[in-house]
């Protein structure tokens, strides 16, 4: 038995509520559950429950033996005061309070249905790829439905908490934080860390300086990245360092460390060098970008906004100095995808749930039903399991799904595996 178990029997009011007495054979009723306490003291606060003919409201504190409140040493914690019952598996010892009176005990051994424990013991043994792999397809699709939804709000408030966080450090610069986040977007997963340390490096108000000039966003952007401190054969480079030259004295700009970018196991079409280039474009034709991105507008027209292309010099590269078969270099529509799924959604919801606007959260969660669903391993087995992603939506919630709860064995957290243990034989 563990504990979590009986929070979790607590929690869903799994206990037969007609037969309940303390160790002292008061008859006990549960009128409200309190709530689950995810902060240091009780396990549930503010609960409601009625001991004989008393009502009582205070907190609930749950052990698998109650010995173990001694050695948890509650007794020498203010906070535990205000305890109203000690629900146990076992009751194997009495707990007074500090002033000699006896704490209600519930010992509740006996008081549920045994098969739900079998069938939690049979999820957390699996070896399956999710806990549940086996019964998930016998759960009705409204109730995954219904999950799905809750679980898209949860990981849209995960996702905004670092826009929060940088929100903070720009002092509430929203135009600075959605640059920031955009150039790490245009890093993707590799190049993230570093896309973000040069925004942090590079200003936007710098840049917005010379957002007509492409040449001198190029020189900007590839120089404090750290790509034109070395010698170059072919002419452009070496203007773009020349003319950066000029510009980091100028600004006081501090560059990257080179190594920093990485080029191994990545596309030639995802090299950083490639990227940055894009991204200079489109500081050279979109300026204000997050008003630009909060202003209401058609899905198609954000893939308007971001289908850029690298300059003309990177039609036959993808490094300096070292040509290649020419292409035009267009940041594509997988691309844009992924950062209308990533960044542009959150930004929507954290700006309207900020400002106490719900037509920015419901434009994010819209946008999100408009695009179409990611594709990786993850997705794949869920359309293995015949729970397939036709939107980014329903995508979003799935990997939620798999990430926060079926990794870490939450199923006693999860509406599925709730569902999966209410019907358990």
């Amino acid at each position: 038995m563990t504990e979590k178990f009986l929070h979790y029997l607590w929690r869903m009011k799994l206990l037969n509520n007609h037969a309940l007495l303390t160790s002292e054979d008061e008859k006990i009723s549960i009128i409200t559950a309190g709530e689950l306490n995810h902060d240091a003291g009780p396990d549930f606060l503010n609960a409601k429950i009625r001991i004989g003919e008393t009502l009582w409201a205070g907190n609930i504190e749950i052990h698998v033996k109650s010995s173990e409140w001694k050695t948890h040493r509650h007794q020498d914690d203010k906070a535990y005061d205000n305890i109203v019952l000690h629900v146990v598996y076992e009751n194997d010892a009495p707990i007074s309070r500090e002033d000699g009176s006896r704490i209600p005990c519930l010992e509740i051994k006996n008081h549920f249905d045994t098969s739900i424990y079998e069938q939690y013991q049979v999820l957390m043994r699996s070896n399956t790829w999710i806990p549940c792999e086996q019964q998930i397809n016998k759960v009705p699709a409204i109730f995954i439905q219904q999950w799905l939804h809750r679980l898209l709000a949860e990981r849209m408030e995960r996702k905004i908490q670092p826009i929060l966080s940088s929100l903070q450090e720009n002092q509430q610069n929203w135009e600075e934080t959605c640059y920031q986040f955009i150039a790490m977007a245009y890093g993707a997963r590799i190049n993230a860390a570093p896309f973000q340390m040069l925004a942090r490096s590079l200003p936007v108000k710098v840049l917005a300086k010379h957002k007509n000039n492409l040449f001198q966003l190029e020189a900007l952007l590839f120089g404090t990245a750290g790509f034109l401190d070395e010698k170059f054969t072919d002419d452009y480079p070496d203007t773009l360092k020349k003319e950066f030259s000029f510009l980091k004295k100028k600004y006081g700009l501090q560059p990257l460390k080179k190594h920093a970018w990485k080029f191994l196991r990545l596309r030639p079409a995802n090299f950083p060098t490639i990227r940055l280039a894009q991204f200079a474009h489109l500081l050279f034709r979109s300026s204000h970008l997050f008003s630009r991105i909060i202003t209401p507008c058609a899905t198609e027209n954000y893939f308007s906004l971001f289908e850029d292309e690298a300059s003309s010099y990177w039609d036959n590269h993808y490094r300096f100095d070292k040509t290649s078969k020419t292409r035009k270099k267009t940041f594509g529509r997988a691309s844009i995808e992924l950062l209308l799924i990533n960044t542009i959604a959150p930004f929507l919801f954290v700006y309207g749930k900020l400002h106490g606007e719900s037509n920015h959260c419901d434009r994010a969660f819209s946008l999100l039903e408009e695009l179409g669903a990611e594709k990786n391993n993850v997705l794949q087995n869920w359309h293995r399991l015949n729970l397939q992603a036709n939107t980014a939506f329903e995508s979003q919630a799935l990997l939620q799904l798999h990430h926060s709860y079926c990794k870490n064995f939450r199923c006693l957290d999860c509406a599925i595996g709730h569902q999966i243990l209410k019907t358990a034989p």
